[in-house]
Formats: structure tokens, C-alpha cells, sequence
């Protein structure tokens, strides 16, 4: 079982006692892997420092829409050098919001644009972020991202799955999939194909229905997986192999 995007910092501080808690939890429920995710200077670093201390652990590195204000070359510069990590698996997340826009459209797009292009560089696939900016997030993915391969964080654009899957993106379901009220998000679930599906809890964020009114757990992406396997059709060992064999083709790592 995988949890493809956590935040461990945002669900127990930078403590790494704490973080450890988290972590043996999600281990003891099947989790085998973990991708942390930076969203600043700071969650960057705190990602990293998870990754070196527990071997479930990888980090993404990146600048989330509502962190870039000002965003610059300088910042550039020092996402690059903490991407250069070896337990750093991705860029981002990074992407558009405009739902809260703590950041002006103007710096979350030059963000954005310098986060495909150093995922591009680097060659790690590239984690995105889009919140009632659908239009404009996938005009400077198609525009820019050509040969960069693409993670949709928190799948949210039901009506524009074909696309994406044409694309060749991958697409991350979040435990919101499971809301009673979720009826598209549930039908693109069931469309995905295999080989591009991933699952993820965006711990502290969006705990599954089970776990509604929760802080939101990497050990939490059980309950989400129980959810897919039934609405897909298949046994959740059977899916969580899927989903094992996804996170070795995605970020190249043997059995």
C-alpha cells in the first residue's frame, strides 16, 4: 500500500519522534511507502530531514501557489539544490489556486512555470496542485510539460479525465473520493486504468468518510483504498499490489 502525498510535518509538527509515531502507524496498517511533500523553504527541508530518517519515508520538493509570493531566481536556486537530494523523489507540489490566491496569479505562474521546467531538468516527475483553476493549470501543463511526467495531486477535474489521461498523467485520488457527494470523482475513480492510478490521504487534510471530522492519517489511505478496491471491482490486496507496482514504475525503484 501507498501513500503517494502526506504532509508529515503538517500532521506532527517537525518533530521527528512524533513523525515516527505516524509512520510505524501507517506501517503496522500495510503502508510500505510515503511521499512527504514540501510546500516551502522550510516543509522542503522538514521533508527531507523525514526521508533521511525513516526508509518508508521520500520527500517532494516544492513551492506550493499560495507560498510563491515574490517567487524568484533565488528560489530557484534553492529548490534546486534541495532537489538534488537522493530521497528526493519529485517537484512539487505546485500548481494554480485561485480559490484562495495567497499568492498573485502573477507569482504562482512564474512559480509554477520554473517547477515544470526544473522537474523537465531534473527528470522527476512533477506534482501538481489546482484548485478552481482548472483552465489556466492545464494550459501551462499542455503549453510546458511536454516529456515531464505529471502527477494530478488530489484529482479534482472528473470532466476533464480524458484529457488528462491522453496526457499520459498519472491521477491521485484523496480520501474526498469517498464523499457521499463525490459521485463524479467515484466514476472517474472507476475509469482510471490501472497503471496510471494512485491514492493518497493528504494528511492532515481530507480524511476519508470514515474518518470524517478527523485529522487525516498516512495510515488513513486504507480506508480510501478499501473504497477504490470495491468501486473498482477487485480485492484490496489486488489493488494495493496495483498500487505498489505503480510507485516502482513512477519513481524507477526495483523490487
Amino acid at each position: 500500500m501507498i501513500d503517494s502525498h502526506t504532509h508529515l510535518d503538517l500532521c506532527a509538527g517537525t518533530d521527528l519522534s512524533s513523525q515516527a509515531q505516524l509512520v510505524g502507524e501507517a506501517v503496522a496498517a500495510g503502508v510500505s511507502r510515503l511521499l512527504t511533500v514540501g510546500i516551502d523553504p522550510a516543509s522542503c527541508r522538514a521533508a527531507l530531514a523525514a526521508a533521511e530518517a525513516f526508509p518508508q519515508v521520500y520527500a517532494a520538493i516544492g513551492r506550493h501557489p499560495n507560498e510563491a509570493r515574490g517567487f524568484d531566481r533565488s528560489d530557484l536556486a534553492e529548490l534546486r539544490a534541495l532537489a538534488s537530494h537522493e530521497r528526493c523523489l519529485a517537484i512539487g507540489e505546485s500548481g494554480i489556486d485561485l480559490y484562495r490566491e495567497g499568492a498573485p496569479l502573477a507569482d504562482q505562474e512564474r512559480a509554477f512555470c520554473a517547477q515544470i521546467d526544473l522537474a523537465g531538468e531534473l527528470g522527476k516527475p512533477l506534482v501538481i496542485h489546482t484548485r478552481a483553476a482548472t483552465e489556466r493549470t492545464l494550459e501551462l501543463l499542455n503549453a510546458r510539460a511536454q516529456g515531464v511526467t505529471v502527477i494530478l495531486h488530489c484529482f479534482s477535474m472528473p470532466e476533464q479525465l480524458e484529457s488528462c489521461l491522453q496526457a499520459g498523467w498519472w491521477i491521485s485520488f484523496a480520501g474526498n473520493v469517498t464523499y457521499p457527494s463525490a459521485h463524479a470523482l467515484a466514476a472517474a475513480l472507476e475509469l482510471v486504468p490501472g497503471e496510471r492510478l494512485l491514492l493518497e490521504t493528504d494528511a492532515p487534510y481530507l480524511a476519508p468518510q470514515t474518518k470524517r471530522g478527523e485529522r487525516n492519517r498516512p495510515s488513513y489511505v486504507v480506508h480510501t483504498a478499501r473504497f477504490a478496491a470495491q468501486r473498482r471491482g477487485v480485492e484490496l490486496e489486488q489493488l494495493s499490489a496495483l498500487l505498489d507496482d505503480n510507485w516502482r514504475a513512477l519513481f524507477g525503484e526495483e523490487r
